[in-house]
């Protein structure tokens, strides 16, 4: 029985450990691209998080692909626009590459709601639901307050995801602290 015991323990902690691996198994790309976009690596990091657990390779079920899962023919196409590049849909497999393009959206998405009261709940439902759907729960104190916007969300998955992901981009702070 205390072998058994002692076993499961060890498996235990193996599981802790994978997990702990898994959560900064992408740190270098997370943080090159929050540096090259000017978005909190703790805000980038919460969205890989939410969206891929950390698998590059991960692939939605509208076509998403990677950390981020980008949208090869909407951000990945804006993205090279912007930038002048070529972007292939299975670059996006790259984990640099997949930070960064969404970092880029990401910052868009901030500067689009920068009057708001804070911006991040505007941002992650954008980010998950289109702006569409945004415009539409922006409607009167939603404009600008962010509670007011949050109760306007009439997607529970989208405002499960807006809730999840800054509640994680908390957890994240202390170990990817905002620029001074």
């Amino acid at each position: 029985m205390t072998i058994l015991l002692l076993v499961l323990l060890g498996a235990g902690n193996g599981y802790w450990y994978y997990l702990d691996w898994r959560d900064h198994s992408q740190d270098l790309p997370i943080l090159a691209a929050s540096q090259r976009y000017g978005v909190e690596p703790a805000l980038v990091k919460a969205v890989v998080w939410r969206e891929s657990r950390f698998n590059a390779t991960a692939r939605g079920s509208r076509g998403e692909i990677g950390l981020m899962q980008v949208l090869p023919k909407a951000a990945g196409r804006d993205w090279a626009a912007a930038e002048h590049a070529q972007l292939a849909s299975a670059a996006l497999l790259d984990p640099r590459t997949n930070a960064i393009v969404g970092a880029w959206y990401l910052e868009r998405l901030l500067k689009r709601y920068a009057q708001t009261d804070r911006p991040m709940a505007y941002v992650l439902a954008d980010y998950n639901a289109g702006r569409s759907n945004v415009l539409k729960w922006m409607q009167g104190a939603g404009a600008t307050n962010s509670a007011v916007f949050l109760e306007q969300i009439n997607f529970p998955s989208t405002h499960n995801y807006v809730v999840s992901v800054l509640r994680r981009y908390e957890h994240y702070r202390p170990i990817f602290p905002p620029k001074s």
